[in-house]
């Protein structure tokens, strides 16, 4: 079932006489529960399309459609409402908030989400049920990004968006953070959305979604990917 729709989308930026196209006419279509991933060097509009996926910005031209909804016309509450009830963001540098604990960071989510699942049940379900009370800064880069994802597990989304999730991580702990995050997002049944330029990361997708200069130049479904085990990191 269709989760997700783009119809010839771009996002067209204007400084003064300089026109950029960060995305040219992309149109494609997710499926509910897979595991996509957006491949791409720097600058090719991987993140501007995550952005319009996410709520964060609205397209110059085309149409998105998510559940069922187009929100490519929503008003900026009317997306800070989508924002809060259907997408969930990981972020490469974690984005926790210093001054609140690893506890205070998860819970907060209940005060914007309807149907957030329990925090202290999500901060199990990454491993960390014993730094409850520490701040971010107590904790390793690979605890705060297991974090970030109990975090965005915590409000129950339909869709997980995540940028460059393993960017600012070693090789070894950033394998578990991935491993964590497709078991938890599967188990909750949720659909991955993984921005990179990391091919190993493509290896494990079920779609395949290659973008250059903010067009797509090819769209792979991927029978059999493979398990974080079985990449060669």
């Amino acid at each position: 079932m269709s989760i997700v729709q783009f119809e010839n989308v771009s996002k067209i930026y204007t400084s003064g006489d300089h026109v950029l196209r960060a995305l040219d006419r992309v149109s494609f279509t997710l499926d509910e529960g897979r595991f996509v991933v957006i491949l791409g060097p720097s600058g090719a509009g991987k993140s501007t399309l995550l952005n319009l996926l996410g709520g964060l910005d609205s397209p110059s031209e085309g149409t998105i459609t998510v559940c069922d909804k187009d929100i490519s016309t929503l008003t900026d509450n009317e997306l800070a409402d989508y924002r809060a009830s259907t997408v969930g963001f990981v972020f490469q540098f974690y984005n926790l908030i210093p001054t609140l604990t690893v506890y205070e960071n998860v819970k907060l989510v209940s005060e914007i989400s309807k149907d957030a699942l329990g925090a202290k049940d999500m901060i199990g379900k990454v491993g960390l049920l014993d730094h409850l009370n520490n701040f971010p800064a107590e904790l390793s880069g690979g605890e705060q990004q297991r974090i970030s994802i109990a975090r965005a597990l915590c409000k129950n989304p339909k869709i997980l968006l995540c940028d460059e999730p393993t960017g600012a991580l070693d090789s070894e702990t950033g394998v578990m953070v991935l491993k964590l995050l497709l078991e938890m997002a599967k188990d909750y049944g949720k659909t991955i959305v993984i921005v990179t330029h990391n091919q190993n990361i493509a290896k494990m997708a079920d779609v395949v979604i290659r973008v250059k200069n903010g067009k797509i130049r090819s769209i792979e479904e991927q029978e059999n990917p493979l398990s974080a085990d079985e990449v060669e990191w």
